[in-house]
């Protein structure tokens, strides 16, 4: 079975529901905007290109809900209750606003059918971007590779093959001998959850480790390369990316050792000049007190943020679809972007 996180077909929208994994793969259907963000929201769907696209679709949902009373105005308000469900990843408000920016001249009869051409070529450019990244990539890799990985930045969290997957997929396709350590990525799981299952799916080689035993295994020289992919890239080359990247970033540095982030362009805002400018998501308390099934009565304090930021000069690259951005700044980005 080929994985499809994201399937529109006959004017349905599908998911994967992600929570599920790895004990069930099952379909949900998204019919109206609510049921769109909060499947968002929760998590349902999640990385930071599946959930533009998926915006992108619930735009059209809302659309369709609102039939010959479409406005521009009742889409800019479709828009800002999708932007809403997570604020750091920017490839949501980018969908959602590269929309309103294609309609807000249409006239209301022909909106609906545009949002659905859009839909469309939003997630044909990131199925694209996956496999050219996936290209890019794959050069960085070597023979016996030991690549370490953070979060899900696979076939569950695109349009496409991943970001930070991609060339993983296409290393293991040209014949590399290659082993993936997946961190678990706590408190949610990512990595446990659905990176291992997503690699071992597709007969990858792969180790699942706890979070805090990377550095060890850095240190011992048990991993050649780290590669993560991003949330959000400031115009500087600092990175937004699922909480714990930072730590992974400083410990590549200190012994040596490439640490890559992979992500299309729609992920780059020139907009925020730095990571310390970057909107950083804070998530239930619950997400870790029911890890240790700890009840809420007990009054734990608790700080969950779902990112943190990695500043550019602990990146060796930045893994584009168009090209590999050694030492990324915003001289680099930009060259980039224009």
């Amino acid at each position: 079975m080929k994985l499809e996180p994201i399937k529109f077909e006959n004017d349905e929208l599908k998911i994967i529901d992600q929570t599920l994994l790895p004990n069930e793969l099952k379909y949900i259907n998204l019919t109206d905007l609510d049921s769109v963000c909060d499947a968002i929201r929760s998590l349902k769907i999640r990385g930071a290109p599946a959930i533009g696209i998926t915006a992108a679709y619930g735009m059209y949902i809302a659309a369709k809900k609102l039939d010959t009373k479409i406005s521009y105005e009742q889409m800019v308000k479709a828009g800002q209750k999708l932007k809403s469900t997570r604020p750091t990843a920017v490839n949501l408000s980018w969908s959602v606003d590269e929309i309103l920016r294609q309609i807000k001249s249409l006239k209301s009869a022909t909106m609906i059918d545009r949002i659905k051409t859009i839909d469309g070529s939003i997630h044909e450019q990131d199925y694209n971007a996956c496999k050219k990244i996936g290209e890019h990539g794959n050069q960085l890799i070597p023979e016996r590779a030991k690549i370490l990985t953070h979060c899900n930045a696979g076939i569950l969290a695109t349009g496409g093959i991943g970001t930070a997957l991609a060339p993983v997929y296409k290393a293991y396709e040209t014949g590399k001998k290659i082993e993936v350590f997946v961190d678990e990525t706590r408190p949610v799981g990512q990595g446990a959850r659905l990176t291992y299952w997503e690699l071992n799916y597709h007969h990858i080689p792969c180790t699942l480790i706890t979070d805090n035993m990377a550095a060890s295994l850095i240190a011992k020289k048990d991993i050649d390369l780290i590669i993560v992919g991003a949330d959000r890239i400031a115009a500087n080359g600092d990175i937004a990316n699922k909480i714990g990247t930072y730590g992974l970033a400083v410990a590549a540095k200190y012994h040596k050792i490439p640490f890559y982030v992979a992500a299309p362009l729609t992920t780059i805002d020139m907009s925020i000049q730095s990571g310390d400018k970057i909107p950083i998501e804070i998530r239930d308390a619950q997400e870790i007190l029911s890890f240790w099934n700890i009840r809420q009565n007990l009054n734990y304090k608790v700080y969950n943020t779902a990112f943190d930021i990695t500043p550019h000069n602990l990146i060796t690259a930045i893994i584009t679809p168009v090209s590999v951005i050694n030492n990324p700044n915003k001289k680099r980005l930009q060259n980039l972007i224009n």
